[in-house]
């Protein structure tokens, strides 16, 4: 009993660190922010399009099924998911691999994952009602809402405005980035003042630059106006205005996924075997990519938003007002919350992508909402090449005919 009794407290500290590691790589390298740059690839502002094998004939090729099982032969994820929308409204879900490496069973087609900072545009989405609605101007300076909130070296709520939290212009230092996060509940103003212990990254509307803090700070906003939880908020204003039946915003402590999902892993070290932290408290992430949501709802949301469904002209207009952030690859530009990368066949494609412990998301929407994608995978491989054929496999499914 003893012996067992030791070997049982010794899985359990090998979980928690395993979270511990997941959540401390996540502030080290910013997997909330999708690591692109370093991915995409160098001699073109568009994904390389997925050719087809020579012997495969051009009416039996499926470039998305091809991606995914690349992905999982050529990558190591355990499992790959897309969800495609095309543009007379059919769908079609993908997947390839295991939903779980313990038990080897099969992958839940359009299984509920983490997306990260998919989240990020969902909160833009609430912030930008707001604006319809005249109760936040996106000129306005973060002050006026939340007075005494952004004070610390070189930081100060009078000369930072809502616009530059959404298009991460700020120079607030990303939290993220410099903290070594623990897997517990956090409250967001703890994560805020996480990051003023750092200066600033630069001079507010001076340069760009990736960080979670502005859409915590942005979730705030929200609260701030509204005086009402941000979650209530984002699924009255979002969740059921779009119809998404597969999204939701875990409560703090709220460790497990609650609907049909793939487990996410995680290495504890570099060349590790793979850890199972499919079960890890998101309140580290908040406003900024705690979101649980499937493929299909991600496509149905990037839809829904890009052809006006959301929020008005004037400010989805707004939301394609756009700087470049090549940090999301070449050619990439970042505008409210929204992410606009080329395709192989011309024009663009908007939405976001994200991380989060145990799983990597990519996709959107083409900018009249009528042709949509999103895939995921259960891990971050150390080869970040994957993220280039993620990409590629988004691509493939907006252009290919």
């Amino acid at each position: 009993m003893r012996e067992q009794a030791s070997r049982q407290r010794s899985r359990r500290a090998r979980r928690r660190g395993a979270l511990a590691v997941a959540v401390a790589a996540a502030g080290a390298v910013g997997l909330l922010a999708a690591p692109a740059a370093s991915a995409a690839p160098a001699a073109s502002a568009a994904p390389a399009a997925l050719p087809a094998p020579a012997s495969t004939p051009a009416a039996a090729y499926d470039p998305v099924q091809r991606g995914l099982d690349s992905l999982v032969r050529h990558y190591g994820v355990p499992a790959a998911l897309a969800g495609v929308r095309s543009r007379d409204g059919a769908t079609r879900d993908r997947t390839s691999g295991v939903g779980d490496l313990a038990t080897g069973s099969a992958v839940p087609v359009d299984g509920q994952v983490r997306v990260g900072s998919n989240t990020k545009a969902f909160t833009a989405v609430v912030v930008l009602q707001l604006v319809d609605e005249g109760r936040l101007g996106l000129d306005d300076p973060v002050e006026d809402h939340l007075p005494g909130l952004l004070r610390g070296d070189g930081i100060d709520g009078n000369d930072i405005t809502v616009r530059q939290l959404l298009q991460q212009t700020s120079g607030l230092p990303n939290y993220t980035e410099y903290e070594d996060l623990r897997p517990r509940p956090y409250d967001p103003r703890e994560l805020v003042a996480l990051a003023l212990r750092h200066k600033a990254e630069f001079e507010p509307g001076k340069s760009w630059k990736y960080s979670n803090t502005n859409y915590v700070v942005a979730g705030l906003l929200v609260e701030a106006v509204t005086h009402r939880p941000f979650a209530d908020e984002l699924e009255r204003r979002v969740v059921e205005k779009a119809g998404l039946r597969h999204t939701y915003f875990p409560a703090s402590g709220e460790a497990g996924i609650r609907g049909p999902h793939p487990h996410g892993y995680y290495p504890l070290e570099p060349g590790a075997p793979l850890s199972d932290v499919t079960e890890i408290d998101p309140s580290w992430a908040w406003a900024a990519g705690q979101l649980v949501s499937t493929n299909s709802d991600l496509n149905r949301f990037f839809g829904t938003l890009m052809s006006g469904g959301l929020v008005s002209k004037g400010a989805l207009a707004e939301m394609r007002r756009t700087v470049k952030a090549e940090y999301f690859g070449p050619g990439a530009r970042y505008g409210l919350g929204l992410v606009s990368r080329p395709l192989s066949c011309g024009g663009r494609y908007w939405g976001h992508g994200g991380s989060f412990p145990g799983y990597e998301t990519r996709g959107g929407a083409t900018p009249d909402g009528r042709r949509a994608a999103n895939v995921a995978v259960t891990t971050q491989p150390a080869d970040k090449g994957y993220l280039k054929r993620m990409e590629a496999v988004v691509d493939a499914a907006l252009c290919h005919r």
